[in-house]
C-alpha cells in the first residue's frame, strides 16, 4: 500500500462547512480508473479530483475529476478549489522567499487546459478561470407540465417572462428549468423515478432550476441543480452549469455588447448556502468568453493507504 496525501476543501464560499465540498488526492500516480473511482465512491462528494504531473511542464498539473458514479471531464468547483489548493502549496513550499499573493497557470483537464488566475490568503483563496468551451445550444426543455410533475410543482411555476426550458452544455448538457418564484424554487422536490425515465430516453440530462433575484447591479439568480444520474441526489454549487447558464442568458436575455457580472447563489436548501461569479463577454451581439470565479476553503487534511 502506498500513502497518499488528500486535502478535502469547501467551494464557492468563504465559511467552512458551507458550500461545495471536494476533495483531492494528491499524489495520484500509479492509481488506474477503478481505483480512482473507487476512492471518490469512498469519498462519496459531489466530486473527487486526482492531481496528476501535468502532460506538458508550462502547466501545473493535469486534473483527473469523478463523480461517485463516472469520471467528467470538466466541472468548476473542482477547478477552482483544486486551483485554489495548489496556489497555497506553492505558497507555502516558497516560504521565506518573495512569493506573489497572486498566480497564474495552466490545469490540463479532459476537455482542454484551463488557464487559472488564483490569489491566496490563508487557508483560503479566490480563483477564476476562463471557461474552455462556450456553451452550445442542445435542443429545447420538457414541456412545462413534465418538468412540473418531475418536481412536485404547477405547471404556472415553470417559466418566467421570455424563460423557457432549455438545454445547454459545455459538455454533456444541462436541463436548464427556469422557476417563476423563490418560493417554487425552494418547494421543488425531483421525483427520480420520473427523472429516470426521462433520462432513458434521452429527453433530459442534469435539472439546474434558478429563479432571478434583485439585485443593485449586474443580475443575480438562486439555482439548484439535480443530477442523480451521476450520483447526485442535490448538488450545493455546480460550476459548470454555471459556465453553460452563460448561454442560456444568451437566449432569453437581451444582453448587448460588454462586460456582464452575474451573481449565482446555490445551496440554500441544502444548508450549503454557495455563491458563483459568472462574467460573461458579448461582442458583436455574440458571446465571446465566460469566465467563473470563487472562493475556497482548506477544511481538512489526511493520508489515504491505497
Amino acid at each position: 500500500m502506498t500513502q497518499r496525501r488528500f486535502v478535502t476543501l469547501d467551494v464557492f464560499t468563504e465559511e467552512p462547512f458551507t458550500g461545495n465540498p471536494l476533495a483531492v488526492v494528491l499524489d495520484a500516480e500509479g492509481l488506474d480508473d477503478a481505483a480512482m473511482q473507487t476512492i471518490a465512491r469512498e469519498f462519496n462528494l459531489s466530486e473527487t479530483v486526482f492531481v496528476l504531473p501535468p502532460e506538458q511542464p508550462r502547466h501545473r498539473a493535469r486534473l483527473r475529476i469523478f463523480t461517485p458514479l463516472s469520471e467528467l471531464p470538466f466541472a468548476g468547483h473542482p477547478t477552482v478549489g483544486t486551483a485554489v489548493l495548489l496556489a497555497l502549496r506553492d505558497r507555502a513550499t516558497h516560504r521565506g522567499e518573495h512569493h506573489a499573493d497572486a498566480t497564474a497557470f495552466g490545469l490540463e483537464e479532459t476537455i482542454g487546459v484551463v488557464p487559472c488566475v488564483v490569489e491566496t490568503g490563508t487557508g483560503r483563496g479566490r480563483a477564476r478561470f476562463k471557461v474552455p468551451s462556450l456553451p452550445v445550444f442542445a435542443g429545447e426543455g420538457l414541456e412545462a407540465s413534465t418538468l412540473a410533475d418531475m418536481l412536485g410543482l404547477k405547471s404556472e411555476d415553470i417559466g418566467y417572462f421570455r424563460h423557457k426550458a432549455s438545454r445547454h452544455g459545455t459538455g454533456e448538457p444541462f436541463t436548464f428549468v427556469p422557476i417563476a418564484s423563490r418560493a417554487a424554487l425552494d418547494k421543488a422536490r425531483l421525483d427520480t423515478a420520473a427523472f429516470d425515465r426521462a433520462h432513458a430516453a434521452r429527453k433530459t440530462g442534469a435539472l439546474y432550476l434558478y429563479t432571478p433575484e434583485p439585485a443593485p447591479t449586474g443580475r443575480r439568480y438562486q439555482a439548484r441543480m439535480f443530477a442523480p444520474h451521476r450520483g447526485i441526489p442535490e448538488d450545493p454549487a455546480t460550476g459548470s452549469a454555471a459556465a453553460a447558464f452563460a448561454g442560456v442568458l444568451m437566449q432569453f436575455e437581451q444582453l448587448g455588447d460588454g462586460t456582464h457580472d452575474v451573481v449565482i447563489r446555490q445551496g440554500y436548501a441544502m444548508g450549503r448556502p454557495s455563491e458563483i461569479g459568472l462574467q460573461v463577454m458579448v461582442e458583436g451581439g455574440a458571446l465571446r468568453s465566460a469566465e467563473i470565479g470563487g472562493t475556497a476553503v482548506v477544511v481538512s487534511e489526511g493520508k489515504l493507504l491505497v
